[in-house]
């Protein structure tokens, strides 16, 4: 079982790869960690069904595009997770950054998202926005039980593909969000500080 402190050695000794693209929009998501009965849970969002969101109605971390009063893209993973799920992480532990990725899919809008974590002492109370259809806390263990990390296969914009992806429950866990969490658990999973 991954501990809070494995996360935070392994985070410590992580160098993220920046990207550069600067044709693109810079966003940030914030992957927020707890130390609940079921050992490390990560806070999760279903995103709002709505036209104007090219991520409509998916499950996804915290987090949007930098706005033009955040300070850096670490104050904008800030502002995001308050205005989206109620929680304020000015006080949560910043555990590091991951590495930044974009879409992989050219109708998606350009932007690079840089993903920041953080580990709350205690559970805040879930506020979800108009923008959200449900904030949840998911054990991380869930991501690695039998049968639930799978292939997908979806239509979109007409087009039929294929994505790896985590099925928990009625949830289907994919996309980016897929790309942040895979590398995080492999990254925490596979840590040996004696090496």
């Amino acid at each position: 079982m991954i501990s809070l402190a494995t996360v935070r050695r392994a985070l410590r000794h992580h160098r993220p790869q920046v990207a550069d693209a600067p044709e693109a929009r810079p966003a940030a998501v914030a992957l927020i960690l707890l130390e609940g009965p079921q050992g490390l849970e990560i806070l999760l969002i279903r995103r709002a069904e709505r036209a104007d969101d090219p991520w409509s109605g998916q499950i996804a971390l915290p987090g949007g595009r930098y706005g033009v009063g955040d300070r850096d893209l670490f104050a904008t993973a800030v502002r995001e997770t308050r205005e989206e799920t109620g929680v304020d992480l000015s006080g949560a532990e910043r555990l590091g950054v991951l590495d930044d990725l974009h879409p992989r899919t050219p109708t998606l809008p350009p932007v690079v998202v840089r993903p920041f974590v953080f580990a709350l002492a205690r559970r805040a109370a879930l506020v979800p926005s108009d923008e959200v259809q449900r904030a949840f806390w998911l054990p991380l263990r869930r991501l690695s039980e039998p049968n639930v990390r799978r292939e997908v296969t979806l239509t979109l914009h007409g087009a039929v593909r294929t994505f790896p992806a985590y099925l928990v429950d009625d949830d289907v866990i994919w996309g980016m969000t897929e790309r942040i969490l895979t590398p995080f658990v492999d990254l925490v999973s596979n840590f040996r500080p004696d090496l």
